[in-house]
């Protein structure tokens, strides 16, 4: 997320109850998770395990529950509970905002664009011209929406994300302060949903076409021209490329590339990277040619046992 105007850094630590390592004045133009991070970006780090990792980032400005030697060009903000002061700073600069009206006065709707009746359209949502929205279907605060997109009944986009802390005393929500942002020419089917960025933004590119039941997890980037097919589930901070085309009922870890013109066979399930360019069929993904041989051979496997057994003149 970037601020609409740059904060000092003075002015987030009197806010989290940090104590300051840099100069007082030091620019921070934005926040951000540690695999999403630019320049002017603030992140946090509560672990020792990603000490460096963070440190090391793009990042400028990092919450950190430790003092460490801080890096050439950088900034720390020190506190007991780096996770809670992100969610702290989250909450103050984009949190929840009450409606007032199923359109939100603050929209901005391009012209030519059509609301159906029951649709709901939220506080600072951006949608353009000649859409067409239908009824029912929800629009959460700060999605920006681009020209000729449909949405159909039931659509959910900018859900929080699905991303918590285990606590002593429970699961901690890591607030959703990202935004979804929809290309142009993008049909995305009744009852899907696709989560808002933790902090970035979850963007489904134009000329995206999405069915049915359909669920696109937080800070997920899905390229231009796919084809997604009903009850897919894509995990979050996955990116799917251009011209990917994932029949129905496929799942998609999180944290995955799914490589340009790559075909995923409905039934596909995968935890891996997949490269680009080739069919995959099948829980572990794989070659769908591969596939097919596997499944034939298996076919074939209690005639062979019974051949045996009758070699070895065993009971089967």
């Amino acid at each position: 997320m970037k601020f609409t105007v740059p904060l000092t850094l003075s002015e987030i630590a009197s806010f989290i109850g940090a104590t300051m390592d840099g100069d007082p004045e030091f620019p921070v133009t934005g926040m951000n998770e540690i695999h999403m991070v630019e320049s002017g970006d603030l992140t946090f780090v509560d672990h020792p395990k990603y000490y460096t990792k963070a440190l090391n980032s793009k990042a400028t400005t990092i919450i950190i529950n430790k003092q460490v030697s801080r890096p050439d060009g950088k900034a720390l903000l020190i506190c007991e509970k780096p996770f809670d002061a992100y969610v702290l700073l989250a909450k103050k600069l984009r949190g929840f905002e009450p409606a007032v009206a199923l359109i939100s006065p603050s929209a901005i709707i391009g012209e030519g664009t059509v609301i159906q009746p029951g649709a709901f359209i939220g506080n600072h949502v951006v949608v353009g011209k000649h859409c067409i929205i239908h009824a029912n279907s929800s629009i959460y605060d700060h999605t920006r929406i681009g020209d000729h997109v449909i949405i159909h009944s039931g659509a959910v986009l900018g859900a929080d994300a699905f991303y918590y802390q285990k606590r002593q005393e429970g699961w901690t929500k890591l607030e959703s302060c990202g935004r979804v942002v929809v290309g142009d020419n993008v049909e995305i089917g009744a009852l899907t949903s696709v989560d808002k960025g933790v902090s970035g933004d979850t963007v489904i590119s134009s000329g995206v076409k999405i069915d049915n039941h359909v669920q696109i997890g937080h800070d997920t980037f899905i390229g231009r021209d796919c084809l997604i097919g009903s009850h897919s589930a894509i995990a979050g901070v996955t990116r799917i490329e251009d011209n990917v085309i994932i029949w129905a009922n496929c799942l998609i870890n999180k944290d995955l590339v799914i490589g340009s013109n790559a075909v995923l066979m409905a039934m596909t399930g995968t935890e891996r990277s997949l490269e680009g360019g080739k069919v995959y069929y099948g829980i572990p993904a794989d070659d769908v040619r591969k596939k097919w041989r596997e499944i034939a051979a298996l076919k074939q496997l209690p005639e062979f046992m019974r051949k045996v057994a009758k070699e070895l003149k065993l009971n089967y």
